[in-house]
């Protein structure tokens, strides 16, 4: 759920792990406990009232409305932040990688939203134009015709990043690019691990096992 996403990220930057190479269970382990004492600490420090039940939305809007001085979440946020048309501090909003809490591996964020397609599904081809179309140049160009290039979905193409007229547009470009290529679903935390995934474990049992534990 939301909740984890964020700790399990940031538990990486920690040496904590889900599971050893054994897959036996890590969380009686000290990473993770350094891991959670640190978050409820500085939530009790220094977060928003409520903080436990706050998931992206959430956040986003008391970022906008400047009641949040730093945010860690997806780099799609960064185009949201930095809208004066819904933001107003999109003037004083800085971007930086994930923190990296001293062993070598920042908290890095991955995850994404994509578009697949059946493999029983009888409209393949047609599907496999839709992705091909809303993944293409021509697709990014007419949003940003539409709404700027600052808010055309990042994240699709690499070409996008050495767009000129984006890079202008939008000051988070080179971060976000920084940010997805740091994550590594292969290598998420500091000792080795069984598992790919750097917020989950990319295991069939991850939905049931990721709810419990949140």
């Amino acid at each position: 759920g939301e909740n984890m996403a964020f700790l399990t990220a940031m538990s990486n930057s920690f040496g904590a792990r889900w599971f050893d190479e054994n897959w036996k269970p890590q969380f009686d382990q000290p990473e993770w406990k350094n891991t959670l004492q640190f978050y409820v600490d500085l939530m009790k420090a220094n977060g928003p009232e409520g903080a436990s039940s706050n998931g992206f939305n959430e956040n986003l809007a008391l970022f906008q409305q400047g009641k949040c001085g730093m945010w860690i979440d997806a780099t799609v946020a960064a185009s949201f932040v930095s809208d004066p048309k819904n933001s107003t501090v999109a003037d004083k909003v800085g971007y930086a990688l994930a923190p990296d809490n001293g062993l070598g591996k920042r908290g890095n964020w991955l995850w994404a939203w994509s578009l697949a397609i059946p493999a029983g599904t009888q409209k393949a081809d047609a599907a496999q134009k839709f992705v091909s179309w809303a993944t293409s140049k021509d697709y990014l160009e007419l949003v940003a015709s539409k709404e700027g290039w600052a808010n055309v979905p990042p994240g699709t193409r690499s070409s996008l990043y050495a767009n000129p007229e984006y890079q202008k547009a939008a000051p988070f470009a080179k971060m976000t690019l920084d940010s997805i290529n740091a994550a590594d679903p292969t290598h998420p935390t500091v000792k080795p691990v069984p598992y790919v995934g750097v917020q989950f474990v990319a295991i069939p049992e991850f939905q049931g096992l990721g709810t419990t534990v949140g």
